[in-house]
């Protein structure tokens, strides 16, 4: 019998998570989606990863494809699995997170259905336990195909995870995750929508995110600057794209990515002077492209007034930062 080419290519970049792995890994051995190869990725592990990872190649080696390579980084890691995919549709999966069994076999056949290049699907957020401590909803109230033409708003709405995505493989012909930076998905998962006209989405919660108390993403640094790095590249490949007209659809994503989650982000920062020379850097990035005040209030995620949707603690933040902005700009008039 000759084996045929996976339909889907699971890439799984592996960095010191031997406690979480086996979850993960048994999560997608066990896919309803029988047309499937999972990378495994494992990115320079100095604890037991690659015993684990062994175990599994051995016991799926149909599906498991094992690789080892010398310590790069995410990027890097997810750019070696999709230089090796054989899929026609290509996924990510953090290594210390899980799927639900139906998960790539919904979103293949929605990208099938639909000629979609991306399909999306909903995220909870879960407690080592397995207890479900948030639901992150990526599309309420739109259509299971969405027309970007006519649907752009989604440009800025979107939560830009690449974890709960599959994703066309023609859209990595040219691109890669940008290498030695944080924040790489906001830098390259827009510029692949850029390149869609249709994508597709279910409302079922199928990517399982693991909060970590030992986390990485804990420590927050000047680090965050990338994420305004990652919005300027954006704006570059924006103008040159299909839709370069939709200029509002632009700045609304320099307010959600640029603004919002950057203020998100800069909320965990604890030291003053970071603080500080990360403020000055938002200010500049706001007088640059002309967003005012009015604008981030007035900002609608959804249609939906982004900032009065916000937790309590989050408002109050927000609301504190703008007000202090203000001062600031008034003593420097």
């Amino acid at each position: 019998m000759t084996s045929t080419l996976p339909k889907v290519s699971v890439i799984v970049p592996v960095y010191n998570v031997e406690k979480y792995l086996a979850k993960c890994l048994d999560s997608l051995v066990s896919q309803t989606c029988q047309s499937i190869e999972i990378l495994v990725v494992n990115d320079g592990s100095t604890d037991g990863s690659e015993q684990v990872i062994q175990e599994y190649a051995q016991r799926y080696p149909e599906k498991i494809k094992p690789f080892t390579k010398k310590n790069g980084g995410l990027s890097d890691a997810r750019n070696f699995g999709i230089d090796r995919a054989t899929g026609n549709y290509i996924g990510f999966v953090d290594s210390d997170d899980y799927v639900n069994p139906s998960m790539f076999e919904e979103m293949l056949s929605l990208a099938e259905k639909h000629h979609a290049k991306i399909v999306v699907c909903n995220i909870q957020k879960v407690d080592q336990q397995g207890k479900i401590v948030q639901k992150l909803t990526q599309m309420p109230n739109m259509p299971e195909r969405i027309d970007l033409e006519k649907n752009f708003s989604v440009f800025s709405d979107l939560s830009y995870f690449a974890c709960n995505k599959l994703f066309n493989k023609e859209l990595f012909t040219e691109k890669r995750f940008k290498r030695g930076v944080h924040f790489e998905d906001i830098q390259l998962i827009p510029q692949l929508l850029l390149d869609c006209e249709t994508i597709a989405q279910t409302q079922n919660f199928h990517y399982q995110y693991l909060e970590r108390t030992d986390s990485i993403t804990k420590t927050h640094t000047e680090k965050g600057l990338d994420i305004l790095k990652a919005v300027e590249d954006i704006e570059i490949f924006f103008e040159k794209s299909q839709y370069a007209n939709k200029q509002e659809g632009l700045k609304n994503f320099q307010i959600f990515e640029g603004v919002y989650s950057y203020l998100a982000y800069l909320a965990f920062v604890k030291n003053k002077e970071i603080f500080i020379l990360m403020s000055q850097q938002l200010e500049k990035f706001m007088k640059k492209r002309g967003i005012k005040l009015k604008d981030i209030l007035g900002y609608s995620r959804f249609g939906k007034n982004y900032l009065l949707s916000l937790p309590l603690k989050k408002k109050i933040f927000y609301l504190l930062f703008f007000a202090g902005q203000k001062r600031l700009i008034r003593k420097l008039i």
